[in-house]
């Protein structure tokens, strides 16, 4: 495809855009924000986006999306607890930290053990119901969701890299299923994720140093 053609396309879906799609992705990009500033109104404003894209992905048949945004939706209520939690002198509880050499064996083995499961489901979908699935895209832009989610929800630093990843991965793969507003939504969480990184290390950094 070239570039004329994918202009015309993106200007033609452009017009196409349910206006739920909207409140999705800027959702979203406020959810990314509230995240980077380490706020906890990341949750209750990201329930709004990820719902949204549950419908979103199942009807373009990004099966893996779908889930990953099940997850997303469970994982928040979760993360919602965990960043609120305070002890007796009505302090936060968790901080952002790196992960550990463990921690990051545990992070590969995570999105290693979602990657392949999700690659073998969407195989089997692809050939049983669905023609449209892209199976290794999907699993993958999945898979590292999947690890980025669980690892935010921590706060741990390394979250970004597989936001980062996730990004990457999403912004062909909805563009060829004709949601070119979320591929163009995907590469502003991109320069986000970019950016909430070097204000978690900044701060993973700072907290370290408090502790010595």
């Amino acid at each position: 495809m070239g570039l004329a053609e994918i202009i015309q396309q993106f200007l033609s879906d452009m017009q196409h855009t349910a206006w739920y799609e909207y409140v999705a992705v800027f959702a979203g990009i406020a959810s990314v924000w509230y995240s980077r500033a380490e706020n906890i109104l990341v949750y209750p404003v990201g329930l709004i986006n990820t719902i949204i894209y549950i419908y979103l992905s199942a009807k373009g048949h990004l099966l893996g999306e779908a889930t990953v945004n099940l997850y997303y939706t469970i994982m928040s209520i979760s993360g919602w607890y965990m960043w609120g939690k305070r002890n007796k002198q009505k302090e936060i509880v968790l901080h952002i930290t790196f992960s550990t050499k463990k921690e990051w064996l545990q992070q590969i083995a995570f999105f290693l053990f979602f990657y392949i499961s999700i690659f073998m489901a969407l195989t089997y979908f692809k050939t049983a119901f669905f023609d449209g699935v892209i199976p290794w895209a999907d699993a993958l832009a999945s898979a590292t969701a999947f690890t980025g989610m669980w690892l935010m929800t921590r706060k741990k630093v390394e979250s970004w890299y597989w936001w980062i990843a996730t990004n990457i991965a999403s912004i062909p793969l909805y563009f060829v299923k004709h949601y070119v507003f979320t591929s163009v939504y995907y590469l502003i969480l991109l320069v986000l994720a970019l950016f909430g990184l070097i204000e978690w290390i900044k701060k993973a950094k700072q907290i370290k140093h408090e502790l010595l």
